[in-house]
This record gives structure tokens, C-alpha cells and sequence, in this order.
């Protein structure tokens, strides 16, 4: 398996649309190139299970690597493990699912596609470097997209909202760039300093230079990822995104955060990462609580949804921070399942305002006399947020549970207890919102002229939500692929405790 197809494909995509003329020629092509990634990545995962079952147990697999500037010993290193291939995975049903849900985008649309299949390209060769340069690279490529897709097709104070997401964003980059270098300057591999995470991954950074460089890289990463207090972009960002930003912002933008955190900061300073902990774990718990209490303060659904990532992210962070088998391995969970739930309600939420003009609450009721799809996938996205057994969000909330409970120091079970906490509020506002937005009666009388959902919005929700039902009834499907990565990241944690 060639991984560079995984950019191939987007970049001739992309590349495809600029020549096109029209509308049905433009979504043609975007569709097209869309479905040909969720089939390539199809083939992945296939290509990847059958490795490992025929017995191969290398770290990374489908492994390629060019020098790409020898003078500071730069790789385009590119391979997968069972984490990068479940990002992957996730990147190609947003994707996908974005494209469908903009299939009546009027405004520029030649250039709002070339951007979104732009963004699919960054996020693909982010999850499969092996290089931390490239790997920061092509987390650079993804921020000007998102930047002229929300000044431009934005709704609001789209401006401010991009400014804010744009400079937030370089920001924590900057972070990252100094803990990235730090780690390359402090090294020797074989005589030479190196970008090469499989190489630093079998070297021991000093403990100092883990110290120092380690807050860099975390904080720099937990700003893609909404880390407390450098989540003020995401509120804004979501809310003034068009549907399909949205759907890439929250579903997979955060995520680039997450594996970065986990990926990098993580595994190659296990020292730190363990000395740092109690630090992680009060954040996130701050995050937690501080978004489902925002959450529940808002009116309008975007905000209710942004405000509510800042929460859900909450527990991918401390997953992490709390540094056992388990609570990784949930807040891998929670990363792809997060990332699937967040692109389901943004894109319903882009369904309701596309006919009703408003987003909110108060002005919205009884949607599911007249719109009974819409209305049931909006259900379906509420519930998994607030975590129902058998979608995708009980699963991973309960792993990271779970895991931060197997901690027995009575500041990490509090923090527990306190996350744990967090889901009653969830409830609250989703219900709440549902209750208003969904049941009741008509608010407004034009609202008996709306339509349902068309045959596309059904696709994109159909595959969104096959995803929910995929991890929600067979989780051990997700927790077996990720299984090996996680492990050999715990195994350089338990090696520091020790």
C-alpha cells in the first residue's frame, strides 16, 4: 500500500476542480474525489488488518522514507499504525460527508471546494508523517484553508471569527515549533540530531530537556485541541463556519490536536507527560465542566455545539493526562467518536438554518411534524453526545472513565468523580435543546412549507451515523485496530515510572 496516494488523490482532486466549469461539474469532481478517498482508506484498513494478521508486529507499517533536506536531516517519512489508520478513517467519512452536505453551495464554489479537499490533503499527511517536521507541515497547510472558508462563506462576524482562528492557531504552531526544535537540537541519533519519531521514540531525551520542551509541545498542540484556556477560538470559529468547516473544524481539526498531544508530546516525553500530569488532568477537568456549564448558557445551536466540543474534548485530554492503558485507549475513542457525533450535528444543524434562517432555539420548534429526518438525526446526535449506550460517545466517555479511575491517588479520583459530573449537565442542554427545537408546536406558521432532508443531506447523515452505530455496538472493532499503538505508547510511560 503506497501511503502518498492518501495526498495523491486529494492534491489531483483539488487540482481538478480549478478547470471545471459549473456547478455539476465542480461537485462532480469534488464527489468523486471524495468517494475515491473513503474507498482508498477502505482499502487501507484491509491492507492494514491483513498485515497484521499474516504476523507482522512492526510498529509502523506500509513504511516509506526519502531525505527530503539532508542538511538538518529533514524526511518525508510516512507510515501507519492502527491510531494513524483510525484518523484516517475518520478524516475520509467527514469528508465525504462535507462534501455531500455542500452539494447546493452557490457562493464561489469552484474555490470553496478546491479549500475543503485542500484541507482532507493537510490532515491525511499530518496522521501519516513520521517525520515531526513534515508532521508540522502539514499541520501548517490546514490553517489558511480554514481561514478563507470562514471569512468568506462565514456567517456573523466572520471576519473577527477567522482573525481569531487563524492568530490562535499560528500561536499554538509557534508552541509547537519550539518544542519540535528543542527536541531536535537535545538528541543524537547515530551522531546526528533527527525529526524522525521512530528513531527518537528509541533514544532517551534527558529529563530536563523533556521538562523544559514538553509544555511547549503540549500547549502548543492543546490549542488545536480546545485545552483550557486557549479555546476562545472555538466557539467563534464553529459558529461563523459554513456547514462543511464546520463539520472539518470540529470533526477533524481538533483531532490534529489530540494525536499531536498524544502522538508527540506523549510518547517521545514520557517524563515529563508523567511529571506534568496533575497539571493536564486539572485543565481538562476544567474544560470539561467549564463547557457543559457554558453549553448550557447558550440560544443558538452552533454555539451549543462548539461550546459542547470544549467539553467533549475535554475528555480526550484527560485520557491522556491521566497516563493508563485504558484511559489512552478511550481518549483514542473519544477522539473518532467526538470527530463522527460533532460532523453529524453540525450537519443537521446546517440542514435546519438552510430553511428555517435562524439558529435559534426560541425561534425554532415542532420540526418534527414537518421535517421527521432532519428531526430524527438531530435526536440521534444529541443522544450520543450525552452519551446513550450503544453509540459511539457512552463507549469512549466510559473508557476515559474508566481508565482515570484506575489511578488510586485521590486527586485523580476526584478528578474523575468531577468529569463524571459533567454528563448530568450534558443531558440537561441537550435535552433541553431537543425538547425546544424538535417537540412541541410550530413557532413560526412558514415553517409548515419546509422540505426534508434531500437525497444528499440524507447520504451524509446516513454515513455519519453508520460510523456512531459502528463504534457504539462493536467498539472492540476500533479498540483492537488501535490497540497495538497504544500499547507501545504506554510502554515508554510505564518504562519512566518505573
Amino acid at each position: 500500500m503506497n501511503l502518498s496516494l492518501l495526498l495523491i488523490v486529494p492534491l489531483i482532486t483539488a487540482l481538478g476542480i480549478l478547470p471545471a466549469k459549473g456547478l455539476k461539474q465542480v461537485r462532480a469532481i469534488a464527489m468523486a474525489g471524495a468517494a475515491v478517498q473513503f474507498l482508498l482508506c477502505g482499502f487501507l484498513l484491509f491492507a492494514y488488518l491483513q498485515e497484521r494478521a499474516s504476523g507482522n508486529t512492526a510498529a509502523f507499517l506500509f513504511e516509506d522514507d526519502y531525505s527530503w533536506y539532508a542538511a538538518l536531516n529533514i524526511h518525508y517519512h510516512i507510515g501507519v499504525d492502527g491510531i494513524s489508520i483510525a484518523m484516517i478513517l475518520l478524516t475520509a467519512f467527514v469528508v465525504l460527508a462535507g462534501v455531500l452536505v455542500s452539494w447546493k453551495m452557490e457562493k464561489m464554489n469552484k474555490e470553496f471546494f478546491f479549500l475543503l479537499i485542500f484541507l482532507s490533503l493537510g490532515a491525511y499527511g499530518y496522521f501519516i508523517s513520521l517525520d515531526l517536521f513534515t508532521l508540522f507541515f502539514f499541520l501548517e497547510v490546514a490553517v489558511i484553508p480554514k481561514f478563507l472558508l470562514i471569512g468568506i462563506w462565514g456567517s456573523g462576524k466572520k471576519e473577527y471569527s477567522a482573525m481569531k482562528l487563524a492568530l490562535m492557531l499560528m500561536g499554538g504552531s509557534a508552541l509547537v515549533f519550539v518544542g519540535l526544535a528543542g527536541v531536535y537540537f537535545n538528541t543524537d541519533v547515530n551522531g546526528a540530531h533527527s525529526f524522525d519519531i521512530t528513531q527518537l521514540s528509541a533514544v532517551n531525551i534527558p529529563v530536563d530537556v523533556q521538562e523544559l520542551f514538553f509544555p511547549f509541545a503540549f500547549i502548543g498542540f492543546g490549542v488545536f485541541t480546545a485545552l483550557f484556556p486557549f479555546h476562545t477560538w472555538v466557539p467563534d470559529g464553529h459558529s461563523s463556519a459554513p456547514t462543511a468547516a464546520s463539520m472539518f473544524l470540529a470533526g477533524i481539526s481538533m483531532k490534529l490536536g489530540g494525536y499531536g498531544c498524544l502522538r508527540v508530546a506523549t510518547f517521545l516525553m514520557p517524563a515529563a507527560a508523567h511529571e506534568y500530569s496533575p497539571i493536564i488532568v486539572a485543565l481538562s477537568c476544567i474544560a470539561i465542566l467549564y463547557g457543559a456549564f457554558a453549553t448550557m448558557m447558550q440560544t443558538d445551536l452552533k454555539y451549543i455545539n462548539a461550546y459542547s466540543s470544549v467539553s467533549h474534548c475535554g475528555f480526550v485530554l484527560l485520557g491522556i493526562g491521566m497516563l493508563t492503558k485504558t484511559s489512552i485507549d478511550g481518549a483514542v475513542l473519544q477522539m473518532v467518536s467526538h470527530g463522527l457525533m460533532t460532523a453529524l450535528f453540525f450537519a443537521v444543524i446546517g440542514m435546519i438554518y438552510e430553511r428555517a434562517h435562524t439558529r435559534e432555539v426560541a425561534r425554532l420548534g415542532g420540526l418534527l411534524k414537518v421535517m421527521p429526518f432532519i428531526s430524527t438525526v438531530f435526536v440521534i446526535a444529541g443522544l450520543c453526545s450525552l452519551g446513550l449506550p450503544g453509540l459511539s460517545g457512552f463507549v469512549a466517555e466510559m473508557t476515559v472513565f474508566m481508565g482515570s479511575w484506575e489511578n488510586a491517588d485521590s486527586y485523580y479520583r476526584i478528578a474523575t468523580i468531577l468529569s463524571c459530573a459533567s454528563i448530568v449537565v450534558t443531558a440537561v442542554y441537550i435535552l433541553r435543546a431537543t425538547g425546544k427545537v424538535i417537540n412541541g408546536p410550530i413557532v413560526d406558521k412558514t415553517h409548515l412549507s419546509f422540505t426534508d432532508a434531500s437525497w444528499n443531506e440524507r447520504l451524509a447523515a446516513g454515513l455519519l451515523i453508520v460510523g456512531v452505530l459502528i463504534i457504539g455496538i462493536t467498539p472492540f472493532l476500533l479498540k483492537d485496530l488501535i490497540n497495538p499503538g497504544t500499547a507501545a505508547i504506554m510502554t515508554k510511560i510505564l518504562g519512566v515510572i518505573k
